[in-house]
């Protein structure tokens, strides 16, 4: 069954994801795709669908949707305030929309991005091999109300519900980084103080970065100013002229001259991007072969998430339709039991 979603209101910053456009680099334009990936890998899971398909991206609040047609959803990353026909939504689960139901998705009730997963994903047309919108590059179009963006077939519909634990991945933590272009350039003792410092998210950031404010002097580097414009990828965190950490989001730019201290892992880079201003966050280097050994490869993501998964189980005064589903088998009306008793006296 496919069909469409209509958009009756939509947040500042909605827009379209997949993984983004690997393999332009070279002419410029960074991978981008969605800011918080694992967010996408469980919708996926819950849909029982490959993690190709394309969803909604929410920054800090959602919008007011509509199904066409019977649809299921999954809601994943930054948990927000959510409901259909003002009956709550669970967070981390997939759920059946009914034709014509409104699906409310307000505030974040903590970290950023928040997604609105379809069953078949959602089929805007492809730019370069992907359905992403890159924002800093111009590809693609923003999602205003009004809109009704296409749905792809769902091969599932009759899956049950499921629901994955929701992970805190929104409130800061210590990232593991690995050594970057220009680590050696930072002596031991400034290494020992990126450690050792205590980072807080300020409010300026984007999907192309965020910076991190600390209390105490700039970091530099020795022979900062000589530093050639290199390539730069997602996960680089760069010291800017000021000396202020400033670490690189999916949509960063392809090349930089700022010095970089290290590059955070890809698995903890989605508490980079779900950390909310003044969320705290700390830095702590780890070996190429520690990294190795820790990254989980896309097939063993989606293996832990099918295993983590749990049917769903709704709050019956939560079920508006209650009384159409079948809730008792086997009632009989007591005659056979009567015609039993009077066999056997």
């Amino acid at each position: 069954m496919s069909g469409s979603l209509i958009i009756h209101q939509a947040g500042p910053t909605l827009s379209v994801q997949d993984f983004g456009r690997p393999g332009y680099m070279a002419f410029g334009l960074s991978q981008g795709g969605a800011a918080d990936r694992l967010a996408l890998a469980e919708g996926a899971a819950l849909l029982g669908q490959g993690p190709e398909f394309a969803a909604l991206e929410m920054a800090g609040v959602g919008g007011i949707f509509e199904a066409s047609q019977d649809i299921r959803i999954a809601l994943t990353g930054a948990p927000m305030v959510a409901s259909v026909d003002v009956q709550p939504l669970a967070w981390n689960a997939s759920q059946t929309i009914r034709a014509g139901q409104r699906i409310s998705i307000g505030a974040a009730l903590k970290g950023l991005y928040g997604y609105l997963h379809v069953g078949g994903g959602i089929t805007t047309p492809r730019q370069m091999a992907s359905r992403s919108h890159h924002i800093i590059a111009g590809i693609g179009t923003p999602i205003k109300a009004g809109a009704h963006l296409p749905i792809g077939v769902d091969a599932n519909f009759d899956q049950p519900d499921q629901r994955l634990p929701i992970p805190d991945r929104f409130s800061g933590g210590t990232l593991r980084v690995l050594p970057s272009a220009q680590t050696h350039r930072f002596s031991k003792a400034e290494i020992a103080r990126f450690e050792a410092t205590e980072f807080v998210r300020t409010p300026r950031g984007n999907r192309q970065g965020v910076q991190l404010g600390f209390d105490g002097d700039p970091f530099a580097t020795e022979q900062q100013l000589s530093i050639l414009s290199e390539i730069m990828v997602a996960g680089d965190i760069q010291m800017t002229g000021e000396g202020n950490p400033y670490v690189l989001l999916p949509e960063c730019q392809t090349t930089g001259g700022y010095p970089r201290i290290g590059t955070v892992m890809p698995d903890d880079l989605p508490l980079v991007a779900q950390a909310a201003p003044g969320t705290r966050l700390r830095f702590r280097f780890v070996t190429i072969e520690t990294a190795l050994e820790a990254t989980r490869s896309p097939a063993q993501v989606q293996s832990d998430l099918k295993r983590a998964m749990q049917p769903l189980i709704r709050d019956p005064r939560e079920i508006r339709d209650l009384l159409s589903y079948q809730l008792i088998g086997g009632v009989t009306t007591g005659a056979e039991l009567e015609t039993d008793n009077d066999q056997n006296g």
